[in-house]
């Protein structure tokens, strides 16, 4: 499983647009081969309401790089998603999970 990662930095003023732009594109990356999910999380920081964390599960590197990237659904994503970002955002792919922590168990 592959992991994409985006810091969404919105312009101001522009979220709930952006947002239900998202919502439209979300349907055209839904049906990529090898897209195993997304979510998108607003940050709760002070001062960064217009800052947005992607990520996206991918079966491989290549289903989104070479597969969605190079899809006609792409075209239409860009359309819809990309005039809202400023600065424009770097996107990382990363493998599977180097270290893992469990929660600590519970006193009873």
């Amino acid at each position: 499983m592959i992991l994409e990662s985006a810091l969404l930095d919105v312009r101001p003023g522009q979220e709930e647009a952006f947002l239900a732009a998202f919502g439209t594109a979300r349907e055209l990356i839904a049906v990529q081969r090898g897209f195993r999910g997304l979510e998108l999380r607003r940050c709760l920081d002070e001062g960064l309401g217009s800052r947005f964390l992607l990520q996206v599960e991918w079966e491989t590197l290549a289903d989104h790089t070479e597969g969605f990237r190079r899809s006609p659904e792409y075209l239409r994503w860009r359309e819809l998603l990309h005039h809202f970002y400023d600065p424009f955002p770097a996107v990382e792919h990363y493998g599977e999970p180097v270290l893992t922590a469990p929660p600590a168990a519970a006193e009873g």
